[in-house]
């Protein structure tokens, strides 16, 4: 997922908020960041106009939509990570995530993934 722009920590903020809330007018995105983040409207209107030029939103007409979703953002998020991190190992990645201890749950829950992602990607 190359193709998706970086975000940073503070930018992720306010896509959140984007996400909960377009299409939105951008005004009422800046009354929503003022409230939940503490931002001066300049502010808002600063970051709208740079994820714009990024492709991460557009804003036609004071109508302020994303162009990439929260789950596109985040499985980026976590390529990178892999890659700066552990080498581009997955595995790696996993066992030092599976450190905090994994519940029954969480472990049954994997396991589905990894047999989805089987179903879909390899016994094709």
């Amino acid at each position: 997922m190359d193709d998706i722009p970086k975000i940073f920590e503070s930018e992720y903020r306010f896509c959140l908020i984007l996400w909960e809330n377009e299409p939105i007018k951008s005004g009422q995105l800046a009354s929503l960041c003022a409230e939940k983040l503490g931002w001066k409207p300049t502010t808002t209107y600063t970051v709208i106009k740079r994820l714009s030029q990024r492709g991460v939103l557009k804003n036609e007409n004071s109508w302020v939509t994303s162009l990439v979703s929260k789950q596109q953002v985040q499985v980026s998020e976590i390529d990178r990570l892999v890659d700066s991190t552990f080498e581009g190992s997955m595995p790696a990645f996993i066992a030092a995530f599976a450190q905090k201890r994994l519940s029954e749950k969480d472990i049954s829950r994997l396991e589905e993934m990894i047999y989805e992602y089987r179903k879909e990607h390899l016994d094709g």
